[in-house]
Protein backbone atom coordinates (compact mmCIF):
# COMPACT_ATOMS: atom_id res chain seq x y z
CA UNK A 1 0.00 0.00 0.00
CA UNK A 2 0.58 3.62 -0.31
CA UNK A 3 1.29 4.39 3.26
CA UNK A 4 3.32 1.48 3.92
CA UNK A 5 5.61 2.56 1.20
CA UNK A 6 6.02 5.59 1.84
CA UNK A 7 6.86 4.83 5.49
CA UNK A 8 9.77 2.66 4.31
CA UNK A 9 11.18 5.24 2.28
CA UNK A 10 11.42 7.80 5.02
CA UNK A 11 12.93 4.99 7.82
CA UNK A 12 15.29 3.00 5.18
CA UNK A 13 16.48 5.62 2.20
CA UNK A 14 15.77 9.39 3.34
CA UNK A 15 19.00 10.82 3.98
CA UNK A 16 19.43 11.01 7.63
CA UNK A 17 18.95 14.84 8.01
CA UNK A 18 16.19 14.90 6.40
CA UNK A 19 14.67 12.19 7.90
CA UNK A 20 15.24 13.19 11.48
CA UNK A 21 13.69 16.51 10.72
CA UNK A 22 10.68 15.20 9.17
CA UNK A 23 10.36 12.96 12.71
CA UNK A 24 12.20 14.88 15.27
CA UNK A 25 10.84 18.59 14.34
CA UNK A 26 7.15 18.33 14.54
CA UNK A 27 7.67 16.41 17.84
CA UNK A 28 10.75 19.29 19.10
CA UNK A 29 7.68 21.67 18.14
CA UNK A 30 4.80 19.56 20.23
CA UNK A 31 6.99 19.33 23.16
CA UNK A 32 8.01 22.91 22.88
CA UNK A 33 3.86 23.99 23.01
CA UNK A 34 3.76 21.82 25.71
CA UNK A 35 6.56 23.74 27.81
CA UNK A 36 4.61 26.67 27.32
CA UNK A 37 1.13 25.31 27.77
CA UNK A 38 2.98 24.18 31.67
CA UNK A 39 4.45 27.46 31.51
CA UNK A 40 0.93 29.01 30.86
CA UNK A 41 -0.34 28.04 34.13
CA UNK A 42 2.83 29.50 35.74
CA UNK A 43 2.91 32.47 34.06
CA UNK A 44 -1.00 33.59 34.61
CA UNK A 45 -0.99 32.60 37.93
CA UNK A 46 1.69 34.38 38.59
CA UNK A 47 -0.21 37.43 37.44
CA UNK A 48 -2.31 36.77 40.50
CA UNK A 49 1.37 37.91 42.35
CA UNK A 50 0.18 35.15 45.61
CA UNK A 51 3.14 33.10 45.82
CA UNK A 52 1.16 30.75 47.95
CA UNK A 53 -0.99 29.92 44.24
CA UNK A 54 2.20 29.81 42.92
CA UNK A 55 3.61 27.53 44.95
CA UNK A 56 0.17 25.31 44.73
CA UNK A 57 1.15 24.81 41.05
CA UNK A 58 4.77 23.65 41.95
CA UNK A 59 4.11 21.75 44.53
CA UNK A 60 1.26 19.30 42.33
CA UNK A 61 4.24 19.35 40.00
CA UNK A 62 5.52 15.90 41.24
CA UNK A 63 2.22 14.64 40.77
CA UNK A 64 2.47 15.47 37.12
CA UNK A 65 5.68 14.18 36.60
CA UNK A 66 3.94 10.80 38.16
CA UNK A 67 1.79 10.67 34.98
CA UNK A 68 4.79 10.24 33.49
CA UNK A 69 5.54 7.10 34.43
CA UNK A 70 2.50 4.85 33.17
CA UNK A 71 3.03 7.31 29.58
CA UNK A 72 6.63 5.88 29.53
CA UNK A 73 5.23 2.33 30.63
CA UNK A 74 2.61 2.17 27.69
CA UNK A 75 3.78 4.69 25.74
CA UNK A 76 7.56 4.85 25.00
CA UNK A 77 7.04 0.86 25.83
CA UNK A 78 4.44 0.04 23.05
CA UNK A 79 5.72 2.89 20.49
CA UNK A 80 9.37 1.04 20.23
CA UNK A 81 7.89 -2.52 20.23
CA UNK A 82 5.32 -1.16 17.28
CA UNK A 83 8.53 0.52 15.66
CA UNK A 84 10.63 -2.76 16.05
CA UNK A 85 7.39 -4.68 14.51
CA UNK A 86 7.47 -2.20 11.61
CA UNK A 87 11.52 -3.38 10.78
CA UNK A 88 10.44 -6.74 10.69
CA UNK A 89 7.34 -6.29 8.48
CA UNK A 90 5.32 -8.13 11.72
CA UNK A 91 2.29 -6.05 11.60
CA UNK A 92 -0.10 -8.30 13.51
CA UNK A 93 2.28 -7.53 16.61
CA UNK A 94 1.71 -3.87 15.89
CA UNK A 95 -1.78 -4.24 16.13
CA UNK A 96 -2.21 -6.40 19.25
CA UNK A 97 0.75 -4.01 20.76
CA UNK A 98 -1.18 -0.54 20.11
CA UNK A 99 -4.49 -2.17 21.60
CA UNK A 100 -2.70 -3.44 24.81
CA UNK A 101 -0.91 0.23 25.35
CA UNK A 102 -4.21 1.90 24.76
CA UNK A 103 -5.96 -0.13 26.93
CA UNK A 104 -3.26 -0.56 29.57
CA UNK A 105 -3.09 3.37 29.77
CA UNK A 106 -7.17 3.92 30.42
CA UNK A 107 -6.71 1.38 33.32
CA UNK A 108 -3.48 2.50 34.63
CA UNK A 109 -5.14 6.21 34.46
CA UNK A 110 -8.12 5.47 36.28
CA UNK A 111 -6.15 3.35 39.11
CA UNK A 112 -4.24 6.31 39.65
CA UNK A 113 -6.69 8.62 39.87
CA UNK A 114 -8.37 6.32 42.90
CA UNK A 115 -5.02 6.25 44.50
CA UNK A 116 -4.56 9.57 44.49
CA UNK A 117 -8.32 10.88 45.12
CA UNK A 118 -8.64 8.18 48.54
CA UNK A 119 -4.91 9.37 49.94
CA UNK A 120 -5.57 12.97 48.81
CA UNK A 121 -4.45 14.08 52.50
CA UNK A 122 -1.70 12.15 53.31
CA UNK A 123 -0.30 13.01 49.46
CA UNK A 124 -0.94 17.08 49.75
CA UNK A 125 1.43 16.44 53.48
CA UNK A 126 3.84 14.27 51.30
CA UNK A 127 4.85 16.94 49.09
CA UNK A 128 4.85 19.66 50.80
CA UNK A 129 1.52 21.66 51.33
CA UNK A 130 0.98 23.10 54.39
CA UNK A 131 -1.58 25.49 55.78
CA UNK A 132 -0.74 28.28 54.00
CA UNK A 133 -0.76 26.16 50.63
CA UNK A 134 -2.93 23.44 51.46
CA UNK A 135 -6.83 24.54 50.29
CA UNK A 136 -4.72 26.20 46.95
CA UNK A 137 -2.68 23.11 46.38
CA UNK A 138 -5.80 21.08 47.19
CA UNK A 139 -7.89 23.12 44.64
CA UNK A 140 -5.42 22.64 41.43
CA UNK A 141 -5.11 19.07 42.08
CA UNK A 142 -8.76 18.11 42.19
CA UNK A 143 -9.03 19.02 38.36
CA UNK A 144 -5.18 18.11 37.13
CA UNK A 145 -5.51 14.90 39.07
CA UNK A 146 -8.77 13.85 39.82
CA UNK A 147 -10.61 14.56 37.15
CA UNK A 148 -7.83 15.19 34.59
CA UNK A 149 -4.97 11.56 35.25
CA UNK A 150 -6.70 9.44 32.38
CA UNK A 151 -6.60 11.97 29.48
CA UNK A 152 -3.19 13.23 30.16
CA UNK A 153 -1.98 9.97 30.37
CA UNK A 154 -3.65 8.39 27.25
CA UNK A 155 -3.26 12.38 24.92
CA UNK A 156 0.43 11.33 25.24
CA UNK A 157 0.18 7.40 24.97
CA UNK A 158 -1.91 7.63 21.82
CA UNK A 159 0.59 10.36 20.59
CA UNK A 160 3.63 8.60 20.86
CA UNK A 161 1.39 5.24 19.14
CA UNK A 162 1.11 7.27 16.12
CA UNK A 163 4.32 9.00 15.87
CA UNK A 164 5.80 4.86 16.20
CA UNK A 165 4.63 4.60 12.18
CA UNK A 166 6.24 8.06 11.23
CA UNK A 167 3.65 10.18 11.04
CA UNK A 168 4.68 12.78 13.49
CA UNK A 169 3.25 15.68 12.16
CA UNK A 170 -0.14 13.91 13.26
CA UNK A 171 1.05 13.08 16.67
CA UNK A 172 2.23 16.45 17.33
CA UNK A 173 -1.23 18.46 15.87
CA UNK A 174 -3.37 16.11 18.30
CA UNK A 175 -0.63 17.46 21.31
CA UNK A 176 -0.53 20.93 20.57
CA UNK A 177 -4.42 21.32 19.79
CA UNK A 178 -4.98 20.42 23.62
CA UNK A 179 -1.62 22.97 24.63
CA UNK A 180 -3.18 26.32 22.55
CA UNK A 181 -6.74 25.33 23.74
CA UNK A 182 -4.79 25.60 27.82
CA UNK A 183 -3.00 28.81 26.83
CA UNK A 184 -6.41 30.24 25.68
CA UNK A 185 -8.10 28.63 28.73
CA UNK A 186 -5.92 30.24 31.44
CA UNK A 187 -6.34 33.62 31.18
CA UNK A 188 -9.80 33.64 31.57
CA UNK A 189 -10.40 31.09 34.05
CA UNK A 190 -7.58 32.06 36.57
CA UNK A 191 -7.61 36.10 36.68
CA UNK A 192 -10.18 38.68 38.13
CA UNK A 193 -11.64 39.43 35.34
CA UNK A 194 -12.59 36.00 34.23
CA UNK A 195 -13.41 33.55 36.39
CA UNK A 196 -10.76 34.19 39.46
CA UNK A 197 -10.63 31.06 40.17
CA UNK A 198 -6.48 31.20 40.51
CA UNK A 199 -4.61 27.68 40.64
CA UNK A 200 -7.48 25.83 40.50
CA UNK A 201 -8.95 27.57 37.29
CA UNK A 202 -4.82 26.23 35.66
CA UNK A 203 -5.63 23.20 36.20
CA UNK A 204 -9.28 23.16 34.91
CA UNK A 205 -7.81 24.44 31.72
CA UNK A 206 -6.05 21.85 31.91
CA UNK A 207 -8.10 18.75 32.43
CA UNK A 208 -10.50 20.56 29.45
CA UNK A 209 -7.57 20.51 27.21
CA UNK A 210 -6.13 16.95 27.60
CA UNK A 211 -9.45 15.92 27.09
CA UNK A 212 -9.76 17.41 23.35
CA UNK A 213 -6.49 16.18 22.43
CA UNK A 214 -7.82 12.67 23.29
CA UNK A 215 -10.84 13.17 21.44
CA UNK A 216 -8.55 14.26 18.28
CA UNK A 217 -6.65 11.29 18.51
CA UNK A 218 -9.60 8.90 19.05
CA UNK A 219 -11.06 10.72 15.94
CA UNK A 220 -7.50 10.68 13.87
CA UNK A 221 -7.38 6.16 14.78
CA UNK A 222 -11.19 6.65 13.41
CA UNK A 223 -10.59 8.00 10.14
CA UNK A 224 -7.60 6.50 9.53
CA UNK A 225 -8.85 2.76 9.40
CA UNK A 226 -7.47 1.07 6.62
CA UNK A 227 -4.22 3.40 6.65
CA UNK A 228 -2.99 2.76 10.07
CA UNK A 229 -1.56 -0.32 11.64
CA UNK A 230 -2.73 1.11 15.29
CA UNK A 231 -5.84 -0.81 16.50
CA UNK A 232 -8.22 0.03 19.25
CA UNK A 233 -9.63 -3.13 19.05
CA UNK A 234 -10.28 -4.97 22.62
CA UNK A 235 -10.73 -7.85 21.11
CA UNK A 236 -6.69 -8.07 19.79
CA UNK A 237 -6.12 -8.49 23.93
CA UNK A 238 -6.92 -12.10 23.57
CA UNK A 239 -3.94 -12.53 20.99
CA UNK A 240 -1.43 -11.36 23.30
CA UNK A 241 1.39 -13.22 23.93
CA UNK A 242 4.58 -13.95 26.07
CA UNK A 243 7.08 -12.33 23.91
CA UNK A 244 4.98 -9.23 23.23
CA UNK A 245 4.00 -8.00 26.37
CA UNK A 246 7.76 -8.57 27.74
CA UNK A 247 8.68 -6.61 25.11
CA UNK A 248 6.80 -3.56 25.89
CA UNK A 249 7.07 -3.95 29.29
CA UNK A 250 10.95 -4.56 29.60
CA UNK A 251 11.15 -0.87 27.49
CA UNK A 252 8.57 0.46 30.12
CA UNK A 253 9.33 -0.50 33.57
CA UNK A 254 12.62 0.85 32.99
CA UNK A 255 11.31 3.99 31.70
CA UNK A 256 8.29 4.35 34.47
CA UNK A 257 10.67 3.51 36.99
CA UNK A 258 12.91 6.79 36.12
CA UNK A 259 9.77 9.00 36.22
CA UNK A 260 8.63 7.69 39.32
CA UNK A 261 12.72 8.33 40.79
CA UNK A 262 12.36 11.90 39.37
CA UNK A 263 8.80 12.32 41.15
CA UNK A 264 10.61 11.32 44.18
CA UNK A 265 13.30 13.90 43.25
CA UNK A 266 11.31 16.84 42.69
CA UNK A 267 9.50 15.80 45.81
CA UNK A 268 12.52 15.60 48.05
CA UNK A 269 13.99 18.94 46.50
CA UNK A 270 10.03 20.37 46.93
CA UNK A 271 10.36 19.66 50.95
CA UNK A 272 13.63 21.21 51.28
CA UNK A 273 12.56 24.56 49.76
CA UNK A 274 9.51 24.62 51.14
CA UNK A 275 11.45 24.99 54.65
CA UNK A 276 12.53 28.19 53.51
CA UNK A 277 8.85 29.75 52.61
CA UNK A 278 6.13 30.07 49.77
CA UNK A 279 8.57 32.47 48.21
CA UNK A 280 11.21 29.63 48.03
CA UNK A 281 8.93 27.75 46.57
CA UNK A 282 7.19 29.46 44.44
CA UNK A 283 11.06 30.85 42.64
CA UNK A 284 11.97 27.43 42.29
CA UNK A 285 8.76 26.27 40.35
CA UNK A 286 9.16 29.31 38.34
CA UNK A 287 13.06 28.48 37.74
CA UNK A 288 11.90 24.65 37.11
CA UNK A 289 9.62 25.49 34.43
CA UNK A 290 12.11 27.78 33.20
CA UNK A 291 14.50 25.41 32.78
CA UNK A 292 11.98 22.73 31.15
CA UNK A 293 11.85 24.57 28.03
CA UNK A 294 15.00 23.62 26.49
CA UNK A 295 14.90 20.17 28.30
CA UNK A 296 11.75 19.40 26.77
CA UNK A 297 13.04 20.53 23.62
CA UNK A 298 15.38 18.47 23.63
CA UNK A 299 13.65 15.45 24.81
CA UNK A 300 11.45 15.94 22.05
CA UNK A 301 14.16 15.38 19.41
CA UNK A 302 15.81 12.16 21.56
CA UNK A 303 12.61 10.57 21.44
CA UNK A 304 11.50 12.31 17.64
CA UNK A 305 14.42 9.72 16.27
CA UNK A 306 13.74 6.36 17.84
CA UNK A 307 11.29 5.80 15.47
CA UNK A 308 14.23 5.68 13.00
CA UNK A 309 16.84 4.03 15.06
CA UNK A 310 14.15 1.29 16.05
CA UNK A 311 12.97 0.65 12.86
CA UNK A 312 16.79 0.34 11.35
CA UNK A 313 17.68 -1.85 14.43
CA UNK A 314 15.28 -4.37 13.85
CA UNK A 315 15.65 -4.29 9.72
CA UNK A 316 19.58 -4.75 10.22
CA UNK A 317 20.60 -1.36 8.90
CA UNK A 318 23.17 -0.60 11.78
CA UNK A 319 25.04 1.48 9.85
CA UNK A 320 22.19 3.81 9.48
CA UNK A 321 20.67 3.64 13.11
CA UNK A 322 23.86 4.40 14.29
CA UNK A 323 24.53 7.67 11.56
CA UNK A 324 21.40 8.89 12.81
CA UNK A 325 22.42 8.72 16.29
CA UNK A 326 25.52 10.40 15.91
CA UNK A 327 23.98 13.35 13.77
CA UNK A 328 21.14 13.81 16.85
CA UNK A 329 24.54 14.46 19.02
CA UNK A 330 26.11 17.11 16.90
CA UNK A 331 22.95 19.22 16.40
CA UNK A 332 21.99 18.79 20.38
CA UNK A 333 24.89 19.65 22.00
CA UNK A 334 25.70 22.92 20.43
CA UNK A 335 22.36 24.05 20.70
CA UNK A 336 22.48 23.14 24.81
CA UNK A 337 25.76 24.94 24.89
CA UNK A 338 24.41 28.38 23.54
CA UNK A 339 20.78 27.61 25.45
CA UNK A 340 23.19 27.18 28.87
CA UNK A 341 24.53 30.59 28.18
CA UNK A 342 21.77 32.35 27.47
CA UNK A 343 20.24 31.39 30.55
CA UNK A 344 23.27 32.15 32.95
CA UNK A 345 23.48 36.09 31.63
CA UNK A 346 19.74 36.75 31.69
CA UNK A 347 18.58 34.54 34.28
CA UNK A 348 16.92 37.62 36.66
CA UNK A 349 15.27 39.04 33.24
CA UNK A 350 14.06 35.58 32.65
CA UNK A 351 12.15 34.64 36.34
CA UNK A 352 11.15 38.70 35.71
CA UNK A 353 8.50 37.53 33.33
CA UNK A 354 6.57 35.56 35.52
CA UNK A 355 6.31 36.74 38.81
CA UNK A 356 7.55 40.59 39.79
CA UNK A 357 8.49 40.23 43.53
CA UNK A 358 12.18 41.02 43.90
CA UNK A 359 12.42 38.12 46.69
CA UNK A 360 11.35 35.73 44.19
CA UNK A 361 13.29 36.78 41.55
CA UNK A 362 16.62 37.08 43.19
CA UNK A 363 15.64 33.48 44.90
CA UNK A 364 14.75 32.23 41.18
CA UNK A 365 18.13 33.64 39.65
CA UNK A 366 20.06 31.85 41.63
CA UNK A 367 18.22 28.83 41.21
CA UNK A 368 17.80 28.62 37.58
CA UNK A 369 21.65 29.44 37.09
CA UNK A 370 22.68 26.40 38.96
CA UNK A 371 19.86 24.56 36.92
CA UNK A 372 20.89 25.20 33.46
CA UNK A 373 24.34 23.92 33.98
CA UNK A 374 23.30 20.43 33.51
CA UNK A 375 21.48 21.16 29.62
CA UNK A 376 24.61 20.10 27.54
CA UNK A 377 25.29 16.64 29.51
CA UNK A 378 21.53 15.89 29.66
CA UNK A 379 21.12 16.18 26.27
CA UNK A 380 23.43 13.49 26.11
CA UNK A 381 21.57 11.47 28.88
CA UNK A 382 18.23 12.08 26.99
CA UNK A 383 19.75 10.91 23.73
CA UNK A 384 20.99 7.51 25.19
CA UNK A 385 17.96 6.64 27.11
CA UNK A 386 16.21 7.10 24.16
CA UNK A 387 18.32 4.55 22.02
CA UNK A 388 18.57 1.84 24.93
CA UNK A 389 14.30 2.18 24.86
CA UNK A 390 14.87 1.89 20.88
CA UNK A 391 16.59 -0.87 20.37
CA UNK A 392 14.50 -2.59 23.43
CA UNK A 393 17.58 -2.55 25.98
CA UNK A 394 15.50 -1.65 29.33
CA UNK A 395 17.99 -2.98 32.05
CA UNK A 396 20.44 -0.25 30.41
CA UNK A 397 17.26 2.03 30.79
CA UNK A 398 16.97 0.90 34.46
CA UNK A 399 20.77 1.65 34.87
CA UNK A 400 20.49 4.80 34.32
CA UNK A 401 17.34 5.53 36.05
CA UNK A 402 19.33 3.89 39.31
CA UNK A 403 22.34 5.67 38.56
CA UNK A 404 20.46 9.47 37.96
CA UNK A 405 18.53 9.38 41.21
CA UNK A 406 19.55 6.88 43.95
CA UNK A 407 22.96 6.68 43.12
CA UNK A 408 23.77 10.60 42.29
CA UNK A 409 20.67 13.45 42.19
CA UNK A 410 19.42 12.40 45.25
CA UNK A 411 22.18 11.59 47.89
CA UNK A 412 23.59 15.06 45.95
CA UNK A 413 20.43 16.83 47.19
CA UNK A 414 21.11 16.19 50.85
CA UNK A 415 24.84 16.92 50.75
CA UNK A 416 24.16 20.49 48.86
CA UNK A 417 22.05 21.67 51.22
CA UNK A 418 24.04 20.79 54.00
CA UNK A 419 27.01 22.57 52.57
CA UNK A 420 25.18 25.16 50.94
CA UNK A 421 21.83 25.32 52.71
CA UNK A 422 19.11 26.09 49.56
CA UNK A 423 20.79 27.43 46.81
CA UNK A 424 22.84 24.16 46.58
CA UNK A 425 19.90 22.29 45.41
CA UNK A 426 19.59 23.79 42.41
CA UNK A 427 23.09 22.24 41.47
CA UNK A 428 22.81 18.75 42.58
CA UNK A 429 21.28 17.87 38.45
CA UNK A 430 24.29 19.50 37.35
CA UNK A 431 26.49 16.99 39.42
CA UNK A 432 24.38 14.20 38.55
CA UNK A 433 23.83 14.55 34.75
CA UNK A 434 27.89 15.62 34.38
CA UNK A 435 28.83 12.35 35.98
CA UNK A 436 25.70 10.21 34.10
CA UNK A 437 26.95 11.66 30.63
CA UNK A 438 30.41 9.89 30.73
CA UNK A 439 28.77 6.65 31.38
CA UNK A 440 26.47 7.61 28.60
CA UNK A 441 28.99 7.87 25.94
CA UNK A 442 31.00 4.83 27.33
CA UNK A 443 27.50 2.48 26.69
CA UNK A 444 26.68 3.99 23.76
CA UNK A 445 30.23 3.57 21.85
CA UNK A 446 29.73 -0.63 23.35
CA UNK A 447 26.22 -0.53 21.89
CA UNK A 448 28.56 0.79 18.26
CA UNK A 449 30.75 -1.91 18.68
CA UNK A 450 28.69 -4.81 19.42
CA UNK A 451 26.04 -3.93 16.66
CA UNK A 452 27.84 -4.98 13.11
CA UNK A 453 25.67 -4.52 10.04
CA UNK A 454 23.28 -7.36 9.33
CA UNK A 455 21.11 -7.58 5.77
CA UNK A 456 17.13 -7.01 6.45
CA UNK A 457 15.74 -10.02 6.20
CA UNK A 458 12.95 -10.42 3.96
CA UNK A 459 8.96 -11.04 4.83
Amino acid sequence: MAQENSRAELFESTPIPKAVAELAVPMMVSSLVMVVYNLADTFFVGMLNDPVQNAAVTLVYPVMLAFNAVNNLFGVGTSSMMSRSLGRGDYETVRISSAFGFYGAVFSGLLFTLCCTVMKNPLLGLLGADSNTWDATASYMFWTVTCGAVPAILNVVQGQMVRSEGAAIHASVGTMSGCILNIILDPFFVLPWGLNMGAAGAGLATFLSNCVACIYFLVLTRVQRGKTFISLDIRKLKKLNKPTVLGILGVGIPASIQNLLNVTGTTILNNFTAAYGASAVAAMGVAQKINMLPMQVEMGFSQGIMPLVSYNYASGNRKRMKDCILFALKVSIPAMLLVTAVYWFTAPNLIQLFMKNAEIVAYGSAFLRGMCLAMTFMCIDFTAVGVFASLGFGKYSLLFAILRKIVLEIPLLFILNMIFPLYGLAYAQFGAELILSIVAVFMLLRIFKQSPTTPKKEN
